[in-house]
């Protein structure tokens, strides 16, 4: 096992070299060995950086879930309170959520097209008369 020598030990090698007339090291606070750790960090951080990008776009690492589970809608009810449209498998469930809780609203048997430019009417609409369709006044 080696044992790295004290800094005080690592210093004083470079005076010992300068009064045998060879040439000292390189400081290692100087401002070139600074330079060159900030242009190593930089690189590091650019690859991870790279990576995360590269993960996010061509892996298996997706923000909106898979297909077998996506949010298709949102619909803020309050700051701290949503409705969101969850699509599982063939099923769309409506869940209220909060801070501290998620319950199922409503099961809809047939799904809601909520795609962009469809009928003209907001996905608050689309599932308000959804919900009255089920359940008549």
């Amino acid at each position: 096992m080696i044992r790295l020598l004290p800094l005080p030990l690592l210093l004083m090698s470079g005076w010992v070299l300068a009064a045998d007339g060879a040439r000292p090291a390189a400081d290692p606070i100087g401002p070139g060995s600074l330079f060159q750790v900030v242009v190593a960090l930089a690189l590091v951080l650019a690859f991870i950086g790279a990576s995360a990008w590269l993960l996010r776009r061509f892996g298996r690492f997706s923000v909106n879930g898979t297909r077998a589970l996506r949010v298709v809608a949102s619909l803020p009810l309050s700051t701290r309170e949503r409705v969101v449209l969850l699509q599982v498998g063939e099923k769309q469930l409506l869940l209220g959520v909060s801070p501290g809780r998620v319950q199922t609203l409503h099961v809809l048997e047939t799904p809601l097209d909520v795609s962009e430019g469809g009928e003209g009417a907001t996905f608050a609409e689309r599932l308000q008369n959804a919900m009255h369709r089920g359940h008549p006044r």
